[in-house]
């Protein structure tokens, strides 16, 4: 089982260490490097087996040159120029030596650790010197005046990278196994389902094997799985399976899900005893048999002895593994474990991961009364050119339906597991105001809600004389505009009691607007989720001070951020 990964100058990381376990699961945002890890592994065991190849296993010796290591054996790692895997590219540095500049090599060092199932700790660390376009040096890594050994339990390491299901050919040409890796590691799955499929049923002494994967594949999806068939004339393999109902279908005419769960289960069974590196497992899976399908793949990989080390965004996989306790490891900032913080599991119990993952990612909190209040503070941040505007942009944002206890829980839950967290709220009026603590800065509308801002008869009735004149255009354009005008005084008339009665912004413009666009017969185009809109037709003048207040305040919370950072 390997144990630990140390990476240097690979792609995007400049010097990351990574726990890893039996059963390990890498979570972060888009390019965030949870890919590049798993293929950190597979160029290890490339250059371990290519150096083990030409130079044995133990000891090296200091001088001893590197071997050659071709970008087309790059299986797992395709790459079209070599420099591509170097960190910004940098190969080479330059080094002041007698008055000269001498450039010096940047290695790519990868070290991993491990233990044998007889309790055995070994290690082994490889470095990666750039050649050409085409190639580079590979030897045990330096260490001072000695390199690395390179143990000989470490052959007993095997790594199978499995990048995410690409869809499915429709013809599917029968190919040698060497073939099927390469189209692996390209990313080209779509291309070797079948030949996956017909090697497991064909393989000598595991006859079980493709009876439990037609098993496998029926309880999942009721349906049931054929041999494939080597139609000799076309060098081709066909494959069909059989629904609940007898009918005989193609495979291509399975769903993408069912077509992901067979290439995990038969990539598992071709390849016992593995460190599976499986990028993205639960692509094309619905949120239900996600779940499903990653204990059915524990189950697997502890019947077949596999390690698994798995990237994924799925929500439910992240809170599966976090509660059989199995290895977390965020790529949020430098890529950490995070599993073993005393109270992230108990936090979990009302808090998905995705919300830990997220506050770690932003570093602050914006908790919020409802869906349509973002909206209303981006337009007026736009419309003041206030600098809060950038953070609101991808802001993680938490609906509290205005109870201040739920955020305040909410915030107390994630702060177990990062503890500097910032976090604002901005509730609608309370009757008593909330109290800021900490890093938590609680506040409230002076006015009912946040749409109570956008009560201006002005505002309202500028919006109605534009919009009319958009309506229509051309010669009639202000006619049309006048008449809008004076049907939102009307319509204003008629509402306007409403207002004052109940004092909620919501409750005067919701049917203010349906009384004024049902007057003009026309579609009423300003329901509640597009209320931000009015903001348009504001004066920078005419907008409350109590909402630069606000800005003012969610800018100063988000300046205050360390995302990353725990």
């Amino acid at each position: 089982m390997l144990t630990r990964l140390r990476i240097r100058n690979f792609k995007s990381f400049e010097d990351v260490d990574i726990e890893l376990d039996d059963r390990v699961v890498l979570i972060g945002p888009n390019n965030s490097g949870k890919t590049a890890a798993l293929q950190a592994l597979a160029l290890w065991e490339i250059g371990l087996r290519r150096w083990a190849e030409k130079r044995g296993v133990g000891d090296v010796p200091m001088k001893r040159p590197g071997v050659t290591i071709n970008r087309l054996d790059l299986i797992a790692v395709p790459v079209p120029e070599m420099n591509l895997l170097w960190r910004n590219r940098r190969v080479r540095s330059g080094r002041h030596a007698d008055g000269k500049t001498r450039p010096k090599n940047i290695p790519i060092e990868i070290v991993v650790d491990g233990i044998t199932r007889n309790g055995e700790q070994w290690s082994c660390g490889f470095e990666f010197d750039y050649a050409n376009q085409e190639a580079f040096y590979c030897r045990p890594l330096s260490m001072g005046d000695r390199r690395m050994s390179v143990p000989e339990v470490a052959m007993g390491v095997r790594i199978a990278y499995l990048p995410p299901m690409s869809g499915l050919i429709a013809n599917e040409t029968r190919i040698d196994p060497g073939a099927v890796d390469v189209r692996i590691g390209e990313g080209r799955t779509a291309e070797i389902l079948r030949n996956l499929c017909h090697t497991i049923a064909n393989v000598q002494g595991r006859e079980n094997a493709w009876k439990e994967l037609i098993d496998d594949v029926e309880e999942l999806f009721g349906n049931r799985l054929d041999r494939p068939r080597y139609i000799v004339e076309r060098g081709e393999l066909r494959m069909t399976y059989r629904t609940s109902d007898g009918i005989s279908l193609d495979l291509s005419s399975g769903g993408r899900g069912q077509q992901q769960t067979i290439l995990l289960l038969a990539y598992m069974m071709a390849n016992p005893g593995a460190a599976l590196l499986l990028d993205e497992p639960d692509a094309h899976l619905e949120i239900l048999r996600q779940s499903q399908i990653y204990r059915l793949l524990n189950y697997k990989a502890q019947k077949n002895a596999n390690q698994i080390i798995a990237a994924s965004h799925s929500e439910a996989v992240l809170s599966q593994a976090a509660e059989r306790g199995d290895a977390l490891v965020a790529f949020v900032g430098k890529p950490h474990r995070v599993n073993e913080k005393g109270q992230i599991l108990k936090a979990l119990k009302d808090i998905d991961f995705h919300h830990y993952l997220l506050a770690e990612q932003t570093g602050w909190v914006l908790y919020l009364e409802g869906s349509t209040d973002l909206d209303v503070l981006q337009a007026f941040a736009r419309k003041l050119d206030h600098p809060a505007q950038e953070s609101l942009k991808k802001p993680y944002i938490h609906h509290v339906a205005n109870k201040p206890k739920d955020a305040q829980s909410h915030y107390h839950g994630l702060l177990e597991a990062k503890s500097n967290l910032v976090a604002i709220a901005i509730y609608d009026r309370l009757d008593k105001k909330p109290r800021s603590r900490g890093g938590f800065e609680q506040m409230m509308w002076r006015k009912r809600e946040i749409e109570n801002y956008l009560c201006q008869r002005k505002m309202l009735l500028s919006f109605a004389q534009e919009e009319g004149r958009r309506y229509i255009g051309g010669l009639f354009a202000d006619s049309c505009a006048d008449e809008w005008l004076q049907q939102m005084k009307i319509s204003l008339s008629e509402t306007e009691e409403s207002f004052e009665i109940h004092g909620k912004g919501t409750d005067f413009l919701t049917p203010l607007f349906q009384h004024f666009y049902g007057a003009l017969n026309i579609y009423n185009s300003m329901p509640k989720k597009d209320f931000y809109r009015l903001v348009e037709w504001m004066d920078p003048e005419d907008i409350d001070k109590e909402i630069t207040e606000k800005l003012d305040a969610i800018h100063q919370i988000a300046e205050r951020a360390k995302p990353g950072e725990s």
